[in-house]
């Protein structure tokens, strides 16, 4: 079975971690680990479920064990049928339920089925909602030998210090330019030669997920950079005063809620870095918020990311896109100078 760190190798340091602390008898009962969207937490926590539910795990002496790919678990593992590992993440609402976390519950104390460990997955922990929280937190003071529990978190969004007070922490850092350019490559070749994005495609989708080599192959292959482009257009538009703000919100509707809100944080991240005197990531919004950052204190900044982690929670209860946009693009409209009529 391929090494993760051969695969990723900007999680390699990640990765010998756990192998060390497995070969030591020293692997934690829960791992929270925190990475930026897109980076590979997912690949990273199959991988070490892959690696803890192996029969025959090789080079466990040496301190460096991968799984073995060949027994009855890596079989299971490799089919995506594993019984003994479970995944829980947001489904219809965009928080992980409390029903999920009282049948991961029972997982956890239940007996294998078929290996001699178990292995949950927590996919974005950051959205537990309150009552699933403390269930899993019931869980975690409770810990069972034969059970892992791997916590993911995107970087920047906050969950219960309570949780991650509990838990083992693992930061997954982002690929360098090279390396996820290289991954994305690897990734596109196995495409239909009729689906393969060009070469600029992948530089530009690479450039607006700021690396992250998952979001960026989503981004290639999706229709995420047409509806970005009609989105940025029509913000420059009202922010120029020539549309409406229900015009310019229907375009971030098209894009979905969890899409529109990266933009308006990506954007209103750049702004503060221009207002520090940065460079911006994505060069077609420099002239935009390199303007704004002159006319503006650096602090409208951080109030536009407070309205993006607002809306954030609003969609916790299914709310309207068009209307967070709406309610976003007004706000960003306040950062425009007010000209003076002559007198």
């Amino acid at each position: 079975m391929t090494d993760l760190a051969q695969e990723m190798p900007w999680l390699a340091q990640s990765w010998k971690a756990v192998q060390q602390r497995l070969a030591q008898g020293r692997l934690p009962h829960a791992l929270l680990v925190a990475g930026e969207r897109g980076v590979g937490k997912q690949d990273w926590a199959r991988a070490v479920g892959g690696l803890l539910l192996c029969e025959a795990p090789a080079g466990l002496n040496d301190g460096s064990p991968v799984a073995c790919g060949h027994c009855k678990q890596c079989e299971l593992m490799a089919a995506g049928t594993h019984p003994d590992l479970r995944v829980y993440r947001p489904e219809k609402s965009k928080m992980v339920r409390i029903d999920q976390i009282r049948a991961l519950s029972s997982f956890a104390v239940g007996s294998p089925q078929v290996a001699h460990h178990k292995v949950a997955i927590v996919d974005r922990a950051d959205q537990l909602n309150i009552n699933a929280a403390n269930a899993l937190l019931k869980t975690l003071e409770e810990p069972q030998p034969d059970v892992t529990l791997i916590l993911l978190q995107e970087s920047g969004r906050p969950i219960l210090p309570t949780i991650r007070s509990r838990c083992q922490i693992l930061n997954l850092p982002l690929p360098t330019a090279e390396q996820a350019g290289k991954w994305l490559a690897t990734r596109v070749a196995g495409l239909e030669e009729a689906s393969r994005p060009g070469e600029d495609v992948l530089a530009r989708s690479l450039l607006l997920a700021g690396n992250a080599p998952r979001l960026a192959l989503e981004y290639a292959t999706g229709d995420f950079l047409t509806l970005r482009d009609a989105a940025f257009e029509a913000f420059r538009q009202f922010m120029k005063g020539k549309s409406g703000v229900g015009e310019a919100a229907k375009k971030f509707k098209a894009l979905g809620l969890d899409d529109t809100l990266w933009l308006f944080e990506t954007w209103a991240v750049d702004l503060a870095r221009c207002s520090a005197g940065g460079e911006v990531t994505d060069p077609e919004t420099a002239d935009m918020l390199g303007y704004l950052a002159r006319s503006n204190p650096p602090w409208r900044a951080h109030e536009l990311l407070d309205k993006v982690k607002e809306s954030r929670s609003a969609a916790v209860y299914n709310a309207s896109p068009e209307l967070e946009a709406s309610q976003l693009l007004i706000a960003w409209r306040a950062l425009m100078p007010v000209k003076r009529k002559a007198s």
